[in-house]
């Protein structure tokens, strides 16, 4: 078995931002190989096997898996660790891939070491102005990992998912009676009046007691001030929770999750948000994909189409699908035209289909070719190129000859 003193240094004395059964876990575990043999973990532990790294098309998944530590020393395989240099790694790399349109926190831990993780937790939320971000406690996500899940711009927590311990703890052991029985005394020799606070050999001074609650308290404002942030409501609120743990729909409800949801509801609603409209086929237009919109849209700007109202009772004319910009200058010239035509229900139709004054023109003198044979014969098709106003100038005609006759009647 291979001794791990110097692991002591990271869970004694120190601020952790974890959740205290997972703690005891730890110190179960680890307790031989630092040198607490009566903290042995039972015999035939074996730690959970995590599953690796994933990444669909679009999204990159990160997994926030285990316990959490500043760095690991290449201890992850071994231990179950994830550190935030990883995940700071794998954060960099999803950014700078062209492929990667999203990220997705798949979280299940603990928490872990409170250095560090607001870095990183910082890096999460600025990460997410440049591709979404989004997480889910996946089942959870307590105290330092909840830190880097609030980041996310969406949070998901499953039905039986938790969220929360927002909260520091810092652990003191006193092994002095141990030692006496062991028939060992440590005598320490130091300079600097606090150098020998938090010494495991001797019961804990009041100083360091002081020394070690105050920095709980700095970091435990820290964790505050971070999650109030990164999920938009006040930091009293974030104290009130008492580092509890909340599950499934009391995590939505208290606002520390946005929706109930399996890391698979998450993944595939992230997918579906960065995904592109559906693409429309390419036409000659570049605009229509729809053979009969083009077709309508070829009706309006080729003159060699034929000129037509639909053919319904109020001789309204037919509604295109879409057409090009029209000019206020048209507008008012359409509406001019239907006027002098004596078909003024006729222009809200023309102006919504955008149809240009030569249009109007062309389908008005189809529509009076029936009732008003002389205005045909008077007026040429092409009359769209005259200066004057070819309607104008046939309605003055038809008056002069209607006064004409009256005289002569």
């Amino acid at each position: 078995m291979t001794l791990l003193p110097h692991l002591a240094a990271r869970l004694y004395g120190v601020p952790l931002a974890i959740h205290r059964p997972k703690l005891d876990v730890i110190l179960a575990v680890l307790g031989t190989r630092i040198g607490l043999a009566d903290l042995a973990a039972p015999s035939g532990f074996t730690p959970p096997a995590r599953p690796a790294s994933n990444q669909t098309t679009k999204v990159a998944v990160i997994p926030i898996h285990g316990t959490l530590v500043r760095r690991t020393v290449g201890l992850e395989a071994e231990s179950g660790l994830t550190s935030y240099a990883g995940l700071t790694a794998q954060l960099d790399a999803a950014l700078a891939s062209p492929d990667v349109t999203a990220i997705l926190l798949d979280v299940d831990s603990p928490g872990g070491e409170s250095g560090g993780v607001f870095d990183l937790a910082d890096r999460f939320r600025a990460a997410s102005s440049i591709k979404p971000v989004w997480a889910v406690a996946n089942d959870m996500a307590f105290s330092a990992a909840y830190a880097l899940a609030s980041a996310a711009s969406k949070v998901f927590v499953s039905r039986t998912g938790g969220v929360g311990s927002i909260g520091v703890i810092a652990m003191h052991v006193d092994q002095s009676e141990r030692d006496a029985q062991d028939g060992v005394r440590y005598t320490a020799v130091f300079a600097g009046d606090r150098k020998n606070d938090l010494n495991p050999h001797e019961p804990i001074s009041s100083e360091a007691h002081a020394f070690l609650k105050g920095e709980v308290n700095r970091v435990y404002g820290l964790f505050v001030e971070t999650v109030a942030r990164n999920r938009g409501i006040e930091a009293s609120a974030v104290r009130d929770t008492e580092a509890g743990l909340f599950f499934g729909q009391a995590a939505v409800a208290i606002g520390l999750a946005d929706a109930i949801g399996t890391f698979d509801d998450a993944l595939a609603q992230l997918c579906e948000s960065v995904s592109p409209p559906p693409k429309l086929a390419a036409s000659h237009s570049g605009l229509f994909s729809n053979p009969q919109m083009e077709s309508s849209m070829n009706d309006r700007t080729d003159p060699a189409a034929p000129d037509r109202l639909a053919a319904d009772p109020a001789g309204s004319p037919s509604q295109p699908a879409a057409a090009t910009a029209m000019t206020v200058a048209d507008a008012i010239e359409v509406a001019q035209t239907c006027t002098l035509a004596g078909r003024t229900d006729l222009i809200a139709g023309f102006l919504e289909a955008k149809a240009s004054p030569a249009k109007v023109r062309s389908q008005l003198l189809a529509a009076k070719a029936e009732a008003s044979p002389e205005i045909v014969s008077r007026i040429a098709p092409d009359a769209a190129a005259s200066t004057s106003n070819p309607l104008l100038d046939a309605a003055k005609q038809l008056a002069a000859k209607s006064a004409s006759l009256k005289k002569e009647i």
